[in-house]
């Protein structure tokens, strides 16, 4: 991934954004229809009956998918917002934000 500057936003009111390309967004929602479009499938498994193994490898397939565009979304935070809070000296604030992101992750 090549690196970037940062483009997260903390308003005072403590909402955050990160403001990403249209290359980039569009990459995004491209993986996030496809998933959704594997969870219409999965939904169309069990109207139509279809054999659990068959549901739940499906379903295995998705949750694989969610993992990826997760891992995409994390590096990239990493790769901008993260290195120029340290990069700032905010290491503290730094050490807690990961610290709460990986418990959320697990």
């Amino acid at each position: 991934m090549e690196d970037k500057k940062c483009s997260c936003n903390i308003s005072k009111d403590t909402s955050r954004t990160t403001k990403r390309s249209e290359e980039e967004k569009e990459s995004l929602i491209k993986r996030l229809n496809i998933i959704e479009g594997q969870v219409r499938g999965v939904k169309q498994m069990i109207l139509d009956d279809r054999y659990c193994d068959d549901v739940l490898t499906q379903m295995l397939a998705i949750n694989k998918a969610l993992e990826s565009l997760e891992n995409i979304i994390l590096e990239r935070h990493l790769n901008t917002c993260i290195k120029t809070k340290i990069e700032n000296g905010n290491t503290e604030e730094v050490s807690k934000e990961i610290m709460d992101l990986f418990k959320k992750l697990r």
